[in-house]
């Protein structure tokens, strides 16, 4: 007679644990199944309009250098308050920064390229968000360090801070250029 409650009350004690345990994570952690591995394989065409014709990215762009790539679109409020950010560290010539236009209108892309500035090195458009799926985007923006060999080192989910590129961004590409 005692077991038949046994059964729920060592789901409702596991349930709980589950539940407890997630106190002490940190909300602003999101794991990446694809850091420490290889760039997935992608192709994606130029953004058309822009001023300056920009090529499009791939994977192979990604190789012989450390490189940032940063995963945006013209309707993401967040990808506007990280965009001064971006500019400032395209100036600064430590890597190449790429961009990916994730899900986006291309003539709403181009105006807030144009409006804002445009701080890639190449842009490639992810129309249908594949090649964001492929890199494991939960949405945008997203900034990723890849090494010279194409590895992913680093996510970055949401917009960068200064804090976050002077602590972690910077370290990780300076480490990865030696």
């Amino acid at each position: 007679m005692t077991y038949k409650y046994f059964l729920p009350v060592a789901l409702f004690i596991g349930t709980a644990a589950i539940l407890f345990s997630g106190l002490w994570r940190d909300p602003q952690v999101l794991p990446s199944a694809m850091v420490g591995k290889p760039a997935p394989q992608f192709d994606l065409p130029p953004l058309p309009g822009l001023k300056d014709e920009k090529p499009g990215l791939a994977t192979a762009d990604l190789l012989g250098k450390p490189s940032l790539v940063n995963v945006f679109a013209s309707w993401c409020v967040p990808c506007k308050a990280e965009h001064p950010l971006l500019l400032r560290l395209q100036d600064s010539g430590v890597a190449p920064l790429y961009g990916i236009n994730y899900k986006d209108k291309t003539e709403d892309a181009v105006r807030w390229l144009t409006e804002l500035g445009d701080p890639y090195a190449r842009i490639g458009v992810d129309a249908d968000g594949r090649v964001g799926i492929d890199f494991g985007v939960y949405g945008v923006p997203e900034t990723y360090v890849v090494d010279a060999s194409g590895k992913i080192l680093y996510r970055h989910a949401g917009p960068l801070t200064s804090r976050e590129v002077e602590e972690r961004i910077l370290p990780l590409l300076k480490g990865a250029a030696k």
